[in-house]
């Protein structure tokens, strides 16, 4: 299964406003597919409930048909001043982007009622959606992204121009080491990537009336973190050895990037960086993920890497699809950084008082929880931290801890469901429109995703998640 793995990792690369950006990848290999099922006329909207069991052991081959997503005009410039979701601002009227800030009540829950608005008006194969780069994310990338005072952290060019700057200085050995693991993590990706669709078929089963067994999803969430784990912490044991091995003039060239200004950093051509013919393609785009990590890792911090944006819990519903949707395939493309805060606040007004109630609740019942999920991300930061400067970093603890955060996350997530489910029962088909035409975004997925590489229908079975 490399091949799909890989692929997958070439799209996200090209489309994702988060990690995994490539904006390069030639449009006629039939790496992006896409299939309409639906009409804003309404005629054709999906169904309110898309239940999918099937057989889990059975791994579809991506799609080969080539509709390309249409080019969304408009979105090809920085973000306007203030064009920035419900954020604090700093004394230079630049928005603060903190931990505090992604765990606030404001941003929970705008994010949470985003999600609800995707998840209502969405597919089974919209829900499996999710950038490669919410896996294994302790490596300061989010952060760096989002404070960038050049405005491109959103921009599907920004990944390519951090990464190419740190492989024009690395040597051979050096090169060889994010080469190799390239080729060894494809199938842990693969084994987290297919796993959450099981989740996703449980939560889209509530909706016509299961009921979730909260503690099986919260332990099956628990296995899937220890993968994320493993990833994070070979990942961290290599880039630690290539930051330990920096020679001084790597060193001073790196110093004068500035981790928070992309305009700092050297327009570097591509041409004889990477010797392509030593490796696969897909193979050279998961160097340029691991070397713009490199860099965000080595420049920024603890609080860089255990920082992480409001939506990186509870991603089973749809919300990166709707999200960002409009910019796969669709070079120099910069994602809004209001439709959520937006869209959420919307999403809201549609409901009545005890619909309403349903959703904010949930922050204060989410309170303790999201507390601890700060807590674990930065002991496993500040673990991995330590390959910068020792090659024996306790793996035991960080799995254990890995585990937990998992736990709490499925809960989490299992919490959201349950809420949508409930909304979704007394919805009245006046605000069904409401939604969907909120939702103004109405392409949908024929089969599933494994990450952002659509593939047919998985079938997967989420009943052992059930009572």
């Amino acid at each position: 299964m490399k091949s799909i793995f890989m692929i997958g990792m070439a799209v996200a690369l090209l489309s994702s406003s988060f990690y995994w950006n490539e904006p390069k990848i030639d449009e006629n290999s039939g790496d992006v597919n896409y299939i309409s099922s639906a009409s804003i006329d309404g005629v054709d909207k999906p169904p309110r409930d898309e239940s999918k069991p099937g057989d889990k052991d059975k791994r579809p081959p991506r799609r080969e048909d080539e509709n390309k997503p249409p080019r969304k005009e408009g979105e090809h410039k920085p973000p306007k001043e203030g064009d920035k979701e419900n954020m604090p601002l700093e004394n230079d009227g630049q928005p603060k982007y903190s931990i505090e800030q992604a765990v606030s009540d404001n941003a929970q829950l705008n994010t949470i009622a985003f999600s609800g608005l995707a998840y209502l008006t969405g597919t089974q194969g919209a829900d499996s959606f999710l950038p490669p780069g919410k896996v294994a994310d302790f490596f300061g990338f989010q952060y760096m992204r989002d404070v960038d005072i050049a405005g491109y952290g959103h921009n599907t060019t920004f990944l390519t121009k951090a990464a190419m700057n740190v492989l024009s200085i690395l040597n051979e050995d050096q090169l060889e080491s994010l080469k190799v693991l390239a080729n060894e993590q494809f199938e842990l990706y693969e084994d987290y990537g297919y796993g959450r669709l099981t989740i996703i078929d449980a939560f889209r089963k509530t909706l016509s009336g299961s009921e979730l067994d909260v503690d099986a999803v919260s332990a099956y969430s628990g296995d899937l973190f220890e993968i994320d784990g493993q990833l994070s912490y070979h990942r961290a044991q290599v880039l630690g050895e290539i930051v330990r091995s920096f020679s001084d003039d790597q060193k001073a060239y790196l110093e004068a990037m500035a981790f928070d200004d992309s305009s700092t950093w050297p327009e570097i051509d591509e041409e004889g960086i990477l010797d392509k013919r030593s490796m696969s393609h897909l193979e050279h785009v998961a160097v340029m993920t691991y070397a713009s990590e490199l860099f965000s890792w080595y420049k920024g911090s603890l609080e860089a890497d255990s920082y992480f944006c409001p939506e990186r819990h509870g991603t089973y519903f749809g919300g990166f699809y709707m999200k960002d949707y409009p910019a796969m395939n669709n070079p120099d493309y910069f994602i809004s950084t209001s439709l959520t805060g937006n869209s959420g606040k919307e999403f809201l007004e549609i409901l009545n008082d005890n619909q309403r109630q349903l959703i904010e609740s949930i922050i204060e019942e989410q309170r303790n929880e999201m507390n601890r999920i700060v807590e674990i991300r930065g002991q496993v930061s500040r673990l991995l931290r330590d390959f910068m400067i020792k090659d024996d970093v306790d793996e035991a603890e960080v799995m254990a801890l890995m585990e937990e955060y998992g736990q709490v996350e499925g809960r989490l997530s299992s919490l959201y469901a349950e809420r949508f489910a409930a909304v979704s029962e007394s919805l009245t088909e006046d605000q069904f429109d409401a939604l969907y035409t909120l939702r103004n975004q109405y392409v949908f997925p024929d089969g599933d995703y494994l990450y952002s590489q659509p593939i047919e229908s998985y079938n997967a079975d989420g009943s052992s998640l059930l009572k």
